[in-house]
């Protein structure tokens, strides 16, 4: 099923999560019996991110020059596949745009239309510190919105060169939406336009980068409603587990930490962090969910052990 639809045939709370691939040469089974801790939950649908593959380039002592080449994380369209086939949840791969030529990207479209994948995040994509891109720029989308045009022509049965009986896809695309608005939005309006733009060219619902104050959520939401956006808003949300997310957090992501949560952290002993971060999770999502939010995604990194420990709790209160 196609995320909007699992949307409105949902009831008064919906949970989905996002996931990481494991590093390379790690193992798929790492990942899977991360889905499996949350099968319990009947999650709708799964997220799982993709990370470009770039180049650097080693300078060697005779002066001459070697190229590598690496994908940090690889794997995204198995791990959908697998966790369709294994667990019956719908999965949502990230297609990024940077790292990869539109012609990449037309493939991995045809990939997941013969995996009979609906659902794709369709995104930018983040530096990830290596020095030069695997593929020239001028093949690639430029920004999310030239990637929801590509998803969209072949929505309609357009691809990059004409191909002998193409199949008209159906891909339901998601998109990122920044409440304390993107670091290189001059402002939060001309983001929240950017923003319509995106669904404009065919975007069918919004996922929000992580916050940690509920009204951010709503202001954004009500923002979006005043400029004409009327599809799906989900908020994306993170639970602090350590010390160091005070920082890495700002810095990875350009988030704001509410002084009262970095007060609590900073001063709980290092094993009660994530109690810390565990009760503010739950005081958010509760009131989230007091002023009609009824999806909420959950960001994963390496264990299910503290979302699974707001997600009991919030089950109770729905």
């Amino acid at each position: 099923m196609k995320i909007t639809e699992l949307i409105e045939s949902g009831g008064s709370l919906q949970i989905s999560y996002e996931i990481i691939p494991p590093k390379r040469g790690g193992s798929i089974q790492d990942i899977l019996d991360m889905v499996e801790g949350l099968v319990e939950f009947e999650p709708p649908y799964i997220d799982v991110t993709s990370h470009s593959a770039q180049v650097y380039y080693e300078e060697l002592p005779d002066g001459t020059w070697r190229r590598h080449v690496k994908r940090k994380r690889p794997g995204t369209l198995g791990i959908c596949a697998a966790i369709k086939s294994r667990f019956s949840i719908e999965p949502v791969p990230h297609l990024l745009c940077k790292g990869f030529s539109r012609e990449e990207s037309e493939d991995a479209l045809i990939e997941l239309n013969y995996l009979g994948l609906q659902n794709v995040m369709a995104l930018r994509g983040d530096d990830s510190g290596y020095r030069k891109p695997l593929v020239d720029d001028r093949t690639m989308n430029e920004y999310a919105i030239d990637l929801v045009r590509q998803i969209s022509d072949m929505n309609e049965g357009r691809y990059l060169e004409e191909l002998m009986e193409a199949a008209q896809a159906d891909f339901c695309v998601g998109v990122a939406g920044y409440p304390e608005k993107h670091f290189e939005a001059p402002n939060i309006s001309w983001d929240i336009l950017n923003l319509k733009r995106k669904v404009d060219a065919g975007a069918h619902y919004i996922t929000t980068q992580m916050f940690f104050e509920y009204e951010q959520f709503l202001e954004f939401v009500e923002r979006c409603r005043e400029v004409g956006i009327t599809v799906p808003i989900i908020p994306g949300m993170k639970i602090i587990t350590n010390k160091r997310h005070l920082q890495s957090l700002p810095s990875r992501f350009q988030v704001h930490i509410p002084e009262a949560l970095a007060a609590e952290v900073e001063a709980a002993k290092p094993e009660h962090v994530t109690d810390v971060g565990v009760e503010w999770a739950i005081r958010q999502c509760d009131e989230l969910l007091g002023a009609g939010v009824s999806n909420l995604h959950f960001y994963i990194l390496q264990t299910v052990e503290h979302v699974s420990k707001v997600v009991r709790r919030l089950r109770k209160l729905a």
